[in-house]
C-alpha cells in the first residue's frame, strides 16, 4: 500500500518541484495538488490522507489556520521559504519543516521520517535502531531504495562510493562519510578510511583484515584497536 501525499502551494513551480521529487519513491503517491486553501481543507477532511505537504504564505488562509482545521490526524509537513517560523510550526506538531528551495537530500530525510510515522500507525514492524529500514542513495538519475538489513560494507572511492549488498553493488556520488551518518552506528563501523562494515556480517577476522562472504576488507591501521574490540566484544 503506497503512502498517500497532498501537496499545497500557490505556486505552481513549488508543487512541481516535490512531484519531479516524488517520482524517485515508488512506495509514496501524490493523490492531489491544491494552490487553494479551502479546496485543499475540504478534500483533506473528506480523503484518506497520509502527509500533507504545506506552504505557510497562502492566499485566503494561512497553512497554520488551514492545520488548525484539519480534522483527522493527518501528518503535516510545512514548506516555506522562511525560517523564523519552525519554532510555531512544532508547537502545532507538525512532522517536518522544509526551506525553500528544499535539497534532495533535505527531502529524503523528510520522507524516511513520513515512512517512520506510517510504518508505527500501521503497526509495520523496522527492525533498525534507528526507525529507518532503508536509505535512498541517487543511481543513474534514480533514487534506489536500500534495504540496511542487506548492506554488507560500503566502499569509499574519491568523489563516489560503493554500496555492496549480496545481490547487486550500488554505486552513487556521495561521500563516505555522509553516507555512514544515515546507517545505524551499532550495526555499522568504520574499519579503514575507505570502509564501512555491517558488523553482522563479518565471518572472520585475520591479522589486519576481514572477511565478509568472499570479500576481503582491510583494517586502517588507525582503526585496528577499536574494530578488534567492536568485533570480537
Amino acid at each position: 500500500m503506497k503512502i498517500k501525499c497532498v501537496l499545497i502551494d500557490d505556486e505552481p513551480l513549488a508543487i512541481k518541484v516535490l512531484e519531479n521529487y516524488f517520482t524517485n519513491f515508488t512506495d509514496f503517491e501524490v493523490i492531489a495538488t491544491f494552490t487553494n486553501s479551502l479546496e485543499a481543507l475540504d478534500f483533506i477532511n473528506s480523503t484518506v490522507v497520509d502527509a500533507v505537504f504545506l506552504d505557510i504564505n497562502m492566499p485566503m488562509m494561512t497553512g497554520f489556520e488551514l492545520i488548525s482545521l484539519i480534522e483527522n490526524k493527518t501528518k503535516v509537513i510545512i514548506t516555506t521559504a522562511f525560517r523564523e517560523f519552525a519554532a510555531e510550526s512544532y508547537d502545532l506538531d507538525v512532522l517536518d519543516y522544509l526551506v525553500k528551495p528544499i535539497p534532495l537530500p533535505r527531502f529524503i530525510k523528510c520522507i524516511n521520517k513520513i515512512t517512520t510515522e506510517y510504518n508505527l500507525k500501521n503497526n509495520i514492524k523496522v527492525e533498525t535502531a534507528k526507525g529507518d529500514s532503508h536509505i535512498f542513495i541517487k543511481v543513474d538519475k534514480k533514487m534506489m531504495k536500500i534495504n540496511i538489513e542487506e548492506i554488507l560494507f560500503v566502499e569509499g572511492m574519491k568523489e563516489y562510493i560503493k554500496v555492496v549488498t549480496p545481490d547487486k553493488t550500488y554505486i552513487t556520488h556521495k561521500s563516505l562519510t555522509s553516507l555512514s551518518e544515515e546507517l545505524p552506528q551499532d550495526r555499522f563501523l568504520r574499519i579503514h578510511k575507505s570502509y564501512v562494515i555491517a558488523l553482522n556480517k563479518v565471518k572472520s577476522i585475520e591479522g589486519n583484515r576481514v572477511q565478509i562472504q568472499s570479500y576481503n576488507i582491510p583494517i586502517g591501521r588507525n582503526y585496528s584497536k577499536e574494530v578488534k574490540n567492536k568485533i570480537l566484544e
